[in-house]
């Protein structure tokens, strides 16, 4: 079993970011710690014959909170939990927020895997997305934690940024590489609603659903491009994409990510972390205020939970499979399912073989570069009424 930890404070909330997130007072951040403490311990009985092969502290910024905050969580978690020797343990982190002692307090606490939220290289696009960092910050935390003993880090980057052109994105790649970071994550700017970017640009939004030009957004064109130009200079930098916004060195990838891709059970601790255990879905509430009211009085923190037929579970296996490069394992689908997939996606397989968007070899189903192109229309018709 995976386990996820929420952690949702930020210096600041970016101008893009619509992420459970935002500044709080050192008052509220010490009363969800102890909340959030309240709910790991609550899980002990229930989980105490699982071992937890990977753990991800998210956020927000976990490394804005406290030092002993974060102690005082991880104690809790090896109390209650039977945690893997070899467990990947990652930490999400943006320049600025961490320094070399904390650093080295994570890794005796344990944590061997650091992700930096940098995106941009440019310290103007920085600006425009609110970050609170510039470039300079981001290498000197990227320092510090190589001398706290980090050697596995994971370091963030967009695309689709309004007013990019390669030349910026390049030198975004450039930079990042030349530090030789062991994981990257080259994912496409999303506006999304009630985000102070959704009330700048949407008009640009509405102009560029109409395929017309916009002022500041990349049209679909543009935004391709932008990705296809950015997935090679990252494979001829030595990355190998291994799933469609992930690269890594050799060995590197995410082990948490790959999990949640290949639907192995996890548990969400935290203000509504998402949780699947025993083909249940469910996520906690989203006021933190409740949250912390709840753990107190021993409650159930659950919000909205869906149990998932035997046909949402296939449909999932295939839907998040084909995000990864290796694509779909035929032996593992019959092993989870008792049904070889052709008898259930065969029409679906066969269609888009033929379009030249799926290919089938070493018993595995993936999408062909094409395919990785147009991957949400094919995706998407995996999704079983």
């Amino acid at each position: 079993m995976e386990l996820y930890i929420h952690i949702p404070f930020c210096v600041q909330k970016c101008k893009y970011c619509d992420f459970l997130s935002g500044n709080y007072d050192v008052k509220l951040r010490e009363k969800y710690t102890y909340a959030l403490i309240a709910e790991i311990e609550s899980y002990k009985e229930r989980f105490k014959d699982e071992t937890i092969t990977s753990i991800y502290v998210g956020g927000g910024t976990p490394t804005f909170l406290e030092v002993v905050f974060m102690q005082r969580i991880f104690d809790a978690i090896y109390q209650t939990f039977s945690v893997d020797q070899d467990a990947e343990i990652s930490m999400e982190c943006n320049p600025g927020t961490g320094s070399l002692e904390a650093f080295k307090i994570y890794r005796h606490m344990g944590v061997n895997r650091l992700s930096i939220g940098l995106q941009s290289a440019n310290d103007d696009e920085l600006e425009l997305l609110g970050r609170v960092h510039n470039f300079e910050k981001f290498e000197s935390t990227f320092r510090e934690a190589r001398l706290a003993g980090f050697e596995n880090i994971s370091v963030d980057i967009m695309t689709g940024l309004p007013y990019q052109t390669w030349n910026k994105l390049s030198n975004t790649i450039k930079k990042v590489t030349y530090l030789k970071p062991e994981h990257i994550s080259c994912y496409s700017l999303i506006v999304e609603e009630g985000t102070e970017f959704y009330e700048k640009y949407k008009e640009d939004l509405e102009l560029r659903e109409k395929d017309l030009d916009t002022v500041a957004l990349p049209d679909a064109d543009m935004e391709y491009e932008l990705y296809k130009r950015a997935q090679s200079l990252l494979e001829e930098k030595g990355y190998h994409q291994y799933e469609i916004s992930n690269y890594a060195l050799e060995g590197k990838e995410c082990k948490h990510n790959i999990g949640y891709w290949k639907r192995i059970p996890y548990l969400g601790v935290g203000l509504g972390a998402a949780s699947l255990i025993d083909e249940v879905r469910y996520t906690n509430i989203r006021d933190i205020s409740s949250y912390i009211e709840r753990c107190e009085k021993e409650e159930s923190v659950r919000d909205e939970e869906i149990e998932l037929s035997k046909r949402d579970a296939m449909s999932e296996y295939m839907y998040l499979g084909f995000r990864m490069n290796e694509g779909i394992v035929r032996q593992e689908f019959f092993e989870l399912f008792g049904l070889r997939v052709e008898a259930v996606f065969g029409k679906q397989i066969k269609k888009f073989e033929n379009e030249g968007l799926v290919k089938t070899a070493e018993g595995r189903i993936f999408l062909t570069e094409k395919g990785m192109d147009v991957s949400n229309r094919v995706m998407a018709e995996f999704l079983l009424d």
